[in-house]
């Protein structure tokens, strides 16, 4: 996989020292990064809540700049899908320290103040008090309450709701939102799908969009991934559960709980009200599936 922007800014821009950092591929039970290497000038690498992430410097930028930059990455990706019931999670541990803080407030736009996501909340799982069960419930109850559709941005899941219809991160906002009303803690992970032509060796492949999924917390046994939207097949249901707690290979998984890509001026966090990243450059993602790894 690779992940490059390549510098066009829009709009006059001068930012003296600019750091712009992008999330790097993650390593999970299903995912090996081999190799990584810098595309066009270097990067530093930093661990940015257990997540690596490229930082590339800028001394500084001027609209006069015309750069591309980035990574590439070798991956081994696998699917995996985890088979746990229930009944095996039962009588859990508490939440690790810290856990509260980070995966049950809202800080990510979520609305979860709003009434009608807190009403929302209540009625998706109702008496429910098994983990899986609720995870399962608060699924169903946005699969029955959204219809999959591209949006122009992301809104708050207050709006969705009323809405009815949202893109992956908007199921993602408002999955996590019920979830974390409950005491489950949860995570966005995305951020993108190679293109599923497993028959095409040696292409270059480009996603259509990026992609965005959750993973939410089973204490005494770890992170495990649900998917946003894409089991959402039918108004009413019933609902597979093809990616409850499981991924295809070609999910690929990277910045888990981290923003993707952000950008910082003199090590302060810069107002994307005024300068965005999509006015600054266009990226350009290539994934090219070289061989099948063997079944072991």
């Amino acid at each position: 996989m690779s992940y490059v922007e390549e510098l066009e800014p829009l709009d006059e821009v001068f930012l003296e020292d600019l750091e712009w950092r992008i999330a790097l591929p993650s390593e999970t039970h299903r995912q090996k990064v081999r190799e990584i290497s810098p595309i066009g000038i270097p990067f530093t690498e930093e661990i940015q809540n257990g997540e690596k992430v490229a930082v590339f410097r800028f001394k500084p930028l001027r609209q006069s700049e015309r750069r591309i930059f980035g990574w590439k990455a070798l991956l081994e990706v696998r699917a995996i899908k985890y088979q746990i019931q229930p009944f095996n999670v039962e009588n859990i541990p508490e939440l690790p320290e810290g856990f509260q803080e980070k995966y049950l407030v809202d800080n990510d736009n979520l609305a979860m103040d709003k009434e009608i996501v807190i009403q929302a909340a209540k009625d998706a799982v109702l008496q429910e008090k098994n983990i899986l069960r609720q995870l399962l419930n608060i699924r169903n109850y946005v699969y029955d309450q959204l219809s999959y559709g591209v949006t122009a941005k992301i809104d708050t899941p207050d709006i969705v709701l009323e809405r009815g219809v949202g893109s992956c991160g908007e199921y993602v906002g408002l999955l996590l939102a019920l979830a974390r009303l409950n005491g489950i803690a949860c995570r966005t992970v995305g951020r993108y799908k190679c293109p599923a032509f497993a028959d095409r060796k040696g292409v270059p492949l480009e996603p259509e969009f990026n992609h965005v999924w959750l993973e939410f917390y089973l204490p005494g046994f770890g992170w495990v991934p649900m998917e946003s939207n894409p089991d959402d097949l039918q108004e009413g249901g019933p609902y597979p559960l093809r990616f409850f707690m499981g991924l295809a290979w070609y999910h690929v998984e990277i910045g888990k709980g981290i923003k993707f890509e952000t950008l910082k001026n003199k090590g302060i966090p810069v107002n994307k009200e005024k300068v965005s990243i999509g006015n600054l450059a266009i990226n350009h993602v290539r994934f090219t599936i070289l061989e099948e790894l063997p079944n072991n």
